[in-house]
């Protein structure tokens, strides 16, 4: 079954909804992903070690990493789509398009747009207005 299917996306989530001939579904992902990743020795007393503080390009690959898994997850949810429109604030909306062409190339065409925080009924009324077209 074909679909047309909006994403709202940020580094935090993924709103999917799936609009069908069928009906429409709505679902949620979570990243689990932390930008700021906590330090495994915050309250240290005593001297100073540096191998007990993980450098920034090691934080910044595993924060990385954690988000290709996300993106993974929000793309298994994009199967047998005809058409896909990403919306959402700041960068996780392209990183997601540049992740789909490079991973898992789909079918469909794909439009990304920005947009603000939104609401899971917003994220709807925006999709099904956008197909409509």
């Amino acid at each position: 079954m074909n679909s047309r299917i909006g994403v709202w996306v940020d580094h935090r989530e993924a709103i999917v909804v799936k609009l069908s001939d069928s009906g429409e579904e709505t679902v949620h992902v979570q990243s689990g992903a932390e930008s700021q990743l906590r330090r495994s020795s915050d309250h240290t007393t005593g001297n100073f070690e540096p191998m007990q503080v993980p450098s920034d390009d090691t934080r910044e690959r595993k924060f990385m990493a954690e988000l290709n898994t996300f993106y993974d997850e929000v793309i298994a949810q994009l199967k047998h789509a005809a058409a896909i429109l990403i919306i959402g604030p700041g960068e996780a909306k392209k990183e997601l398009k540049n992740r789909i062409g490079s991973k898992h190339p789909v079918a469909g065409s794909i439009v990304v747009e920005a947009a603000d925080s939104m609401t899971q009924a917003q994220v709807v009324a925006k999709v099904r207005k956008h197909f409509q077209s």
